[in-house]
C-alpha cells in the first residue's frame, strides 16, 4: 500500500442549474488532489451502492455520525465505490445522504491502485472494492483500516474495522 493517495481522475456528474429539463447535470472531472489536497478526509469504500451491509449500516452510520467527525477536524467524509455516478447519485438520494460526499469510482482506477480491486464475480458484480476506510490528511494516508480476509471471490463479507465508529475513536484517541 501507498502512503499517499494516488492520483486519479474521478468522472462525476454536478447539477448545473444553467441546464433545463428533467436532468440539469454535466460531467465534471475531479482530481485525487480536489478531493484531499490541504484537507482533512475520512474516506471509506465498500463493494456497491444499492448493496445490504453497504445500505443499512455502512454509509447510514457515517452519515449519522458526521457532526462527530467534524469536531474532530475532518473536513469531508467521503464513500467511495465502484459504481458510476449515476448509481452513486441515486444511491444518495434512496439513502436520504445529505453530507456524506458519494464518490464514484466507475473505472476502478483509484480502488486498483490502492490495492484493493478484488473479483466479485462469485455474487455477480465483477471487479469491485474491498472494503476499508482511512483518514487522510492532505494526500496522506495517516491510517487505514482495512477488512481482514482481502481475496478475490471471498464467500463473507466482513464488516468489523471500516465502519463510522472505529474510525471516530481512531480520531478522537490519536
Amino acid at each position: 500500500m501507498t502512503n499517499t493517495v494516488p492520483a486519479t481522475i474521478f468522472k462525476t456528474r454536478v447539477r448545473n442549474e444553467a441546464i433545463e429539463g428533467d436532468n440539469p447535470f454535466e460531467w465534471k472531472d475531479l482530481s485525487t488532489d480536489d478531493v484531499f489536497k490541504d484537507k482533512n478526509v475520512v474516506l471509506f469504500s465498500l463493494p456497491g451502492a444499492f448493496t445490504p451491509t453497504c445500505s443499512t449500516s455502512h454509509l447510514p452510520r457515517f452519515e449519522e455520525l458526521y457532526e462527530e467527525f467534524k469536531d474532530q477536524g475532518v473536513d469531508a467524509v467521503v464513500c467511495l465505490s465502484v459504481n458510476d455516478a449515476f448509481v452513486m447519485f441515486q444511491w444518495g438520494k434512496a439513502q436520504g445522504a445529505e453530507n456524506v460526499f458519494l464518490l464514484p469510482d466507475g473505472n476502478a482506477e483509484f480502488t486498483r491502485k490502492m490495492g484493493m480491486l478484488v473479483d466479485k464475480s462469485n455474487l455477480g458484480f465483477g471487479m469491485r472494492s474491498w472494503r476499508y476506510s482511512m483518514y487522510v490528511e492532505n494526500g496522506e494516508i495517516k491510517q487505514l483500516f482495512s477488512e481482514d480476509g482481502y481475496s478475490d471471490n471471498c464467500p463473507t463479507d466482513p464488516f468489523e474495522v471500516s465502519d463510522a465508529d472505529t474510525m471516530l475513536n481512531y480520531l478522537k484517541n490519536r
